[in-house]
């Protein structure tokens, strides 16, 4: 359903690629990954070989240079494989973007090159037990002491926790509000860094989440990310890209889905005659890739405002993440019932899908809170 007349010849090949290794990397162990909540860490490996890991990252910082635009390409067609592991390596690079857009030489040197091989992976540390939604509320400080800042605190729902080996973490230096919010790099075996148990997910099973505890870490100042007080801001110039990736993620997912109810219904037979030839269940799938094809194109146009730097881009993005995963998850969750009782068997994938994708409608802000910022942008002029 990829609407080929709007890509470049390179995009046509980053999707062929990208494509062969969702198919021959990532689909036949999705539903064992799941059941056995296994992280496939060297498969993240092998797709950061194919420079999938440092997608956003400058060329001379050992990045694949790519746009927001590619961007959402990859993340989709890597979806159509896993749409758990896409959604770790969204957040990983989201991750590697931000060191490599907000930090000095000496960070880019330090930790580019590992988190673009893979070799060192991402997290990204904003939520909060008590601050989800508000996020402006967090309460987990960063107290100055010379040359160093001593971190205490605890970061809620963190993909890739425990495993991951840095961590950006949002932490108050200064009074209430998102003004007295700094960024920080933590590494996983600093002291006083310890986490959560694995918690037990509806979806996502093949990547870990689990707290992030920070009990009194102490790391030196050229840790943090730009300047105090600017952490707030950075870390929603990162949500702006990882919404994208996530909206893309509910594409390539439920895009799967699809694909398999298509063939789902060419297989069987009822009354004689195969279900695809069913006028009623033709239309549904109509419907399906209609609102896929709609979304689709709302995720490409947040994309492109967002490597052109519109004004209008965190709105796009906001209105692309909120439509385009509850499409993904109703796409999947009609594709299920597509399948009748097969959708319902965990061999299958479908009813893995659907669980993957409903997640999405929560994590990189809420789409109550994507509705939020869209009529901010509405209204603001009026106030």
């Amino acid at each position: 359903m990829t609407a080929v007349t709007t890509l470049t010849e390179d995009q046509l090949a980053l999707a062929e690629v990208t494509l062969d290794f969702a198919q021959e990397q990532l689909a036949p162990h999705a539903v064992a990954w799941d059941q056995d909540k296994h992280f496939p860490v060297d498969v993240i490996r092998r797709a950061a070989a194919l420079g999938l890991s440092g997608v956003y990252v400058r060329e001379e910082h050992g990045g694949s240079g790519l746009t927001r635009a590619d961007g959402v390409l990859v993340f989709e067609t890597l979806a159509t494989g896993c749409p758990s592991i896409a959604g770790y390596l969204s957040i990983h690079n989201m991750v590697a973007w931000m060191i490599d857009r907000y930090g000095d030489p000496a960070q880019r040197a330090r930790w580019l090159p590992g988190l673009c091989s893979a070799e060192t992976l991402g997290s990204y540390c904003l939520t909060e037990p008590g601050a989800g939604s508000d996020a402006a509320a967090l309460r987990s400080r960063a107290e100055r002491d010379g040359g160093h800042y001593v971190l205490t605190g605890v970061k809620q729902f963190i993909s890739g926790a425990g495993v991951s080996d840095v961590y950006i973490v949002l932490a108050r230096t200064g009074g209430d509000g998102p003004r007295g919010i700094s960024a920080f790099v933590v590494e996983r075996g600093d002291p006083g860094v310890s986490f959560g148990a694995d918690e037990r997910k509806m979806g996502w099973n093949a990547q870990p989440t689990r707290q992030v505890v920070l009990d009194g870490v102490r790391i030196p100042a050229d840790r943090r990310l730009g300047a105090e007080g600017e952490g707030f801001r950075m870390a929603m110039h990162g949500l702006n890209g990882g919404r994208l990736g996530i909206a893309a993620c509910s594409l390539g997912g439920a895009r799967s889905a699809l694909d398999r109810s298509l063939t789902h219904l060419a297989d069987r037979e009822a009354f004689g005659a195969r279900l695809l030839d069913a006028q009623a269940l033709q239309f549904r799938l109509a419907d399906m890739a209609t609102e896929l094809t709609a979304a689709r194109a709302l995720v490409r146009q947040a994309a492109e405002a967002l490597d052109l730097g519109d004004p209008q881009a965190a709105q796009l993005c906001a209105m692309a993440k909120r439509f385009a995963t509850d499409t993904g998850f109703s796409v999947a969750d009609r594709a299920l019932q597509l399948h009748g009782g097969y959708g319902y068997l965990s061999e299958y994938g479908i009813e893995k899908i659907v669980r993957d994708l409903r997640v999405h409608r929560i994590l990189e802000g809420t789409n109550e809170i994507m509705n939020v910022i869209v009529a901010r942008g509405l209204t603001e002029h009026l106030r």
